[in-house]
């Protein structure tokens, strides 16, 4: 499917539960590699082994004292990532979220956008996926056009001196960081836990 067989509009109400399914599902893509890179970067595997020694003086299986604090710390960051990533936020000073359709009337991607917490921070992608049965068919690169449209005249109706778009892309999903670098978007930075990144922040001056 080519760029040109799709359009991008505002969710309708109707919509909404087929949207949230497609977050959830992106969500779920990318919850296990980011856990695992998480929980193998050494101060986490220091905590976990603290942890499981700790309660081989409470719990009488040892394999239960070891497993536990693997499974507690799995679920917290899924269960983070879902809270995060696996719902549609309240539409912001830019609209949305849209929606991207093909011909045919299928939703294929959902797209959300919000401004940016400081002055000349620009606008921000809060939510971008695309659904597993149409990746790799432009639907991305389309929402991503669309968002850096919606971005410009946002920033020229609020004066802004320039337009700038970030988008926050788990560290586990090398596909969207490729993209993005390959439409002119650099790392800036991101945020993790115990000194180490699980999401990198990718930005472009529009």
């Amino acid at each position: 499917m080519a760029p040109s067989h799709l359009s991008v509009r505002e969710m309708r109400e109707d919509e909404k539960p087929l949207v949230l399914e497609m977050l959830k599902a992106g969500v779920k893509d990318t919850e296990n590699r980011v856990a695992l890179h998480a929980l193998t970067r050494p101060p986490a595997l220091l905590l976990l082994a603290a942890a499981s020694s700790g309660l081989r003086f409470v719990l009488a299986s040892f394999a239960l004292a070891l497993l536990l604090p693997v499974f507690l710390a799995v679920a917290a960051m899924k269960l983070g990532l879902r809270a995060r990533w696996g719902s549609l936020p309240p539409p912001g000073g830019l609209g949305g979220p849209w929606v991207a359709v093909r011909g045919s009337g299928d939703v294929c991607g959902v797209l959300a956008l919000a401004p940016g917490t400081n002055a000349g921070d620009g606008a921000r992608v809060t939510r971008l996926s695309v659904s597993r049965w149409h990746r790799r068919r432009g639907v991305g690169r389309r929402l991503l056009a669309f968002a850096e449209a919606r971005a410009r005249a946002w920033a020229g109706g609020m004066g802004e001196t320039r337009a700038r778009l970030v988008v926050p892309v788990a560290v586990a999903t090398w596909g969207v960081a490729g993209m993005l670098e390959g439409c002119g978007y650099q790392a800036e930075g991101g945020w993790g836990c115990l000194g180490y990144t699980l999401v990198r922040e990718f930005s472009k001056d529009l």
